[in-house]
């Protein structure tokens, strides 16, 4: 039976944590600021809704959840953290000791006992940054360099004419065009299942064939998120988590982070970061002002507007679906090309939201992936606060 516990209530956070931690405390504040007396309205509008979500969580609506976020203007307006028996829950499952069983309660959702929450295929959005950042430092590259130039180090079929043809751009957009299968978790010929079962993850992904031409149709694909980790590397002369260390986290004040390693020796780039919810939430508040960390342009506010753009319309226009994609970011709501909300998302339920006109960003942690919640978190922000925000 799981257990929950309120840590901390809305509005009452320390002064202290919104500005280290989350704020970056700037003395140029972006034009046409909302006012004090705005600011004041907005909490009073969301406390209410924040509060029943934080209930409704309590109750077990939401399945298994592990920390809710509300942050708006820099100020951290609610943090809950939930606490769950995850030994007890992983028992009726396979609990072998290995970093892919996500029911082993040492590697999941936390690590090894400490703050460090999986951010699952949030680490792809976390993964884009930092390929930024490279691009942004050297012009020999572009989002139109085409890939497979990157590996030719490595031995796989490079005779399919169209695999040549695939950029930058096609891998960030999950429009490779190489044939994968992602849609069922639970399907042996899972292709994400059977990379994280393999010992040379980049050789699988090289070795899929190609079933459109890149560039056309989205097709989500963690092996893609996998070679753009490798195309850093080459970039840069360093290994994508001594590059985050060195030009994200410690420019961000991330002290604490745990990176799952492949067993060729890279680092897994599609799911396998570790965060303190309050390091995710730094990333939303890093793209809320445009790539600036307090007088740091940490990111090109060029890269921030392409990675938060639908440059993929629709993921599924055949069912009409209104969600789109851009560099390893979803856009949850976008009209007329102009993005509402843009997200990371990951297995198990991880969302970090931002909505950009209202300085707003939800950020959750969360581990349902064995049982359907009777409600999803995902939709809290769409749903429930979106519009009180509309009519206040």
């Amino acid at each position: 039976m799981r257990t929950l516990k309120t840590k901390i209530k809305p509005l009452t956070f320390s002064f202290f944590f919104i500005v280290v931690a989350i704020g970056c405390n700037t003395k140029n504040k972006n034009k046409g600021a909302i006012t004090d007396t705005q600011n004041t309205t907005t909490k009073n509008v969301l406390s209410a809704e924040i509060d029943s979500v934080n209930l409704e969580i309590i109750n077990g609506d939401y399945g298994l959840i592990d920390r809710f976020m509300v942050i708006q203007n820099e100020e951290v307006l609610a943090d809950f953290k939930y606490e769950q028996d995850y030994e007890s829950i992983a028992q009726k499952y396979d609990t072998t000791d290995h970093q892919y069983n996500y029911n082993h309660p040492n590697w999941h959702p936390y690590y090894n006992q400490t703050e460090l929450h999986t951010l699952q295929s949030v680490t792809k959005s976390v993964s884009s940054i930092l390929l930024g950042i490279a691009l942004d430092l050297n012009d020999d590259y572009t989002v139109e360099t085409k890939a497979m130039p990157f590996f030719k180090d490595y031995e796989f079929n490079s005779q399919d004419i169209r695999k040549k043809e695939i950029t930058i751009e096609d891998l960030l957009t999950m429009r490779s065009g190489l044939e994968w299968n992602e849609d069922d978790y639970t399907d042996p010929k899972n292709d994400c299942d059977l990379l994280e079962k393999s010992d040379a993850w980049i050789t699988y992904v090289l070795n899929k064939p190609t079933d459109t031409i890149p560039g056309t149709r989205f097709e989500y694909n963690s092996g893609a998120s996998v070679l753009l980790g490798k195309i850093t590397r080459n970039i840069t002369g360093k290994r994508i988590d001594k590059w985050a260390e060195e030009k994200l986290f410690q420019p961000l004040g991330i002290k604490e982070y745990y990176w799952k390693e492949t067993p060729d020796g890279e680092i897994d780039t599609e799911g396998g970061l570790f965060l303190r919810i309050e390091d995710l939430a730094k990333i939303g508040t890093l793209f809320l002002n445009k790539g600036k960390w307090g007088e740091e342009q940490i990111i090109s506010e060029r890269w921030v507007s392409a990675s938060t753009s639908p440059i993929v319309n629709s993921i599924d226009p055949d069912n009409k679906s209104r969600t789109g994609y851009g560099y390893q970011w979803w856009i949850l709501q976008h009209n007329n090309g102009t993005t509402e909300i843009f997200a990371g998302i990951g297995y198990g339920g991880q969302y970090l939201m931002v909505v950009p006109e209202y300085k707003l960003i939800v950020v959750f942690n969360g581990w349902n992936i064995n049982d359907e919640p009777q409600k999803l978190t995902r939709k809290v922000l769409q749903d429930r606060m979106i519009p009180i925000l509309k009519t206040k």
